[in-house]
């Protein structure tokens, strides 16, 4: 993902004016876990593009009646669904390897099989037809 998006640069104040909210209401989304917002040193908060879009998910779901702990299951399975997407594209990165193996080992297997005939005549000269 673009590491602009993920670096925490806007304060408290700036990050609930681009969401388009009260800070109070970023300090209660925290508190229930909605968000997780980056900590200095000093304990002071920041936020990154990448929590401001996420604000404003949270703001579109409880426009659409969703209440805070709905917003949670929602963000959750989204996390769960990315999780898994991730891991489908792992495993089909292992398939293909695997794949590209197995033929080529079965290309090997024929190829020795080539070798290993040998014809009659060559192995009864004497023999007639």
């Amino acid at each position: 993902m673009n590491r602009k998006r993920k670096r925490a640069v806007f304060v408290i104040s700036v990050a609930a004016d681009l969401a388009g909210m009260h800070p109070q209401t970023l300090r209660i989304y925290e508190r229930r876990g909605l968000i997780d917002p980056y900590r200095t040193p000093g304990g002071t908060r920041r936020y990154s593009q990448d929590d401001i879009d996420r604000l404003k998910a949270i703001q579109d779901l409880t426009g659409q009646g969703l209440n805070l702990e709905g917003v949670k299951q929602v963000i959750d399975l989204q996390r769960e669904v990315e999780r898994l997407r991730d891991k489908i594209e792992e495993l089909r990165g292992e398939l293909d390897t695997l794949a590209t193996e197995s033929e080529r080992r079965i290309r090997e297997t024929h190829r020795s099989y080539r070798r290993e005939i040998v014809l009659r005549a060559e192995t009864l000269p004497d023999v007639k037809r």
